[in-house]
């Protein structure tokens, strides 16, 4: 007999505790992206800066971490600069490429 699994019983998943290493974090930024959605990729961003460290990401990118977390909600529209700020501080870079189709 199989053994029912109640789903409140299942842990949260928690996608930062995946994000361990620059690879990592390129790949799910990349997927995110490719969505075409900016609201989801500011809240990856976020997400991403959270699982690095959100100290971390402000030091190293320059901006306040009250400002980030204010910058990276889903329903925030960052400016390209703090996009392209906080990539660097992940380590990774945006990349345009030619639509295929």
């Amino acid at each position: 007999m199989t053994e029912k699994i109640r789903i409140a019983d299942l842990p949260e998943f928690d996608i930062t505790e995946h994000l361990d290493d620059d690879q990592a974090i390129a790949e799910y930024l990349t997927i995110v992206l490719e969505e075409n959605d900016p609201a989801a990729f500011a809240q990856a961003l976020g997400t991403a800066a959270r699982a690095r460290g959100m100290t971390e990401i402000a030091k190293a990118s320059g901006i306040a971490r009250e400002a980030l977390y204010k910058a990276l909600r889903p329903e925030s529209q960052p400016r390209f600069d703090t996009i392209n700020r906080v990539c660097h501080a992940l380590g990774v870079k945006l990349v345009a490429q030619r639509i295929d189709g």
